[in-house]
């Protein structure tokens, strides 16, 4: 469905010339002018009527209702821009953002397929802010998820203003690598290559991986970095600052992310959860917040009272509803314990996490289930 611009609808079939507008701004001066010549022989009964004719005719010459509102001071030299992050699966993308950022916004792991939305974080800087938006991994879809994920990825290359391609320094360069590259080139937007996880290889192993990205296209450049150890970070981000546009700061100064609660809150249980089980579990492992509830507070208690956290854990099969809950409850019992800290940082609150494991049979596959768990 196409929805007209401002300029469509203005030069459309049912658009006003300005004869027109100025026509009827002249009636609706004349209905109000007549109504003034009724009032004049009227008594002082009418005087109130009177009035409110003179507040319509008053409307007319209200000036902007946005005027005296202030944008917060810049300096002229200020940069601002979206730049997404792309790259096959577990490529170490989540963990760059991160590292840019410089705390934790995005959920990282070792297995593939980890991030599942396009995720926001700011880098502010005195003369900059960066938007960063890092994506699922652009993949080979077996499932309908993983045809929403690539179109999740496409639509964060057609919003932004500058592409990170990240390509793992301890790989070679690969067909799923090729294929991204040949799909970027569409895309009118400098790319900046980064070697990732280049603490991993020796300095002969990286500069050969460098040669091998130069061969892939043209980029406006190619940084090596490690984003856990920090090594290349500041460059990286410099590099970023110079290939987005002057542009006035796109969020307020101290936020890192415009992800939502639960959102955040899904993430870290799923995190938690992916943790030393079995490879084809993350792909059939979703998380969904049903909701927070504030308990009422205790008479002599002077703390914050406990948020009530509840939480639907959906898996595919019975099977792996098994795995994740343990023997005798251990296993989520964990998931509990390591996300519940996150949870609690990020609420500034005490939390009571309940934790539900319930089966959707071929949920990645199901438009209806994927439209309840946000996909």
């Amino acid at each position: 469905m196409h929805f007209p611009s401002d300029d469509e609808l203005m030069a459309g079939p049912n658009a006003l010339e300005d004869n027109e507008i100025n026509e009827v701004e002249d009636v609706e001066v004349n209905e109000i002018d007549d109504e003034f010549d009724g009032l004049e022989d009227e008594d002082d009964s009418d005087l109130e009527a009177f009035e409110r004719l003179g507040d319509l005719k008053g409307l007319r010459e209200e000036t902007n209702a946005g005027e005296g509102l202030m944008m917060p001071d810049f300096p002229d030299d200020f940069r601002a821009g979206f730049v997404s992050i792309v790259g096959r699966p577990n490529v170490g993308k989540s963990t760059l953002t991160n590292a840019l950022v410089g705390q934790k916004i995005a959920i990282t792991s070792g297995r593939p397929e980890t991030t599942r939305h396009n995720i926001r974080g700011i880098v502010h800087g005195e003369k900059s802010q960066l938007v960063l938006v890092d994506t699922p991994g652009y993949h080979r879809p077996r499932t309908l998820l993983g045809k929403r994920l690539n179109d999740m990825v496409r639509e964060a290359l057609a919003e932004v203003d500058c592409i990170v391609f990240c390509l793992p320094a301890d790989q070679r360069i690969g067909p799923g690598d090729r294929f991204i590259a040949r799909e970027l080139r569409e895309i009118r937007r400098p790319i900046v290559a980064v070697a990732t996880k280049a603490d991993l290889v020796s300095r002969e192993r990286l500069m050969k991986h460098l040669l091998s990205i130069d061969e892939l296209g043209d980029f406006a450049a190619i940084v090596p970095v490690s984003a856990l150890a920090g090594e290349g970070i500041d460059i990286l981000t410099q590099v970023l600052i110079d290939h987005v546009p002057l542009s006035p700061p796109l969020y307020p100064d101290g936020d890192v992310t415009d992800e939502s609660r639960d959102t955040l809150i899904a993430e870290f249980i799923r995190e938690a959860a992916l943790e030393g089980v079995r490879d084809e579990l993350p792909h059939s492992l979703a998380v969904q917040v049903e909701e927070i509830i504030e308990r009422p507070r205790r008479d002599g208690d002077t703390r914050e009272p406990l948020l009530d956290v509840h939480v639907n854990v959906y898996v595919e099969r019975d099977s792996q509803k098994a795995i994740i809950i343990g023997k005798r409850g251990a296993r989520l019992k964990d998931i509990g314990t390591k996300s519940r800290e996150q949870i609690e940082r990020l609420l500034g609150r005490r939390i009571f996490l309940d934790l539900h494991v319930r089966t959707a049979k071929d949920w990645q596959s199901d438009p209806k289930m994927l439209g309840r768990l946000g996909f």
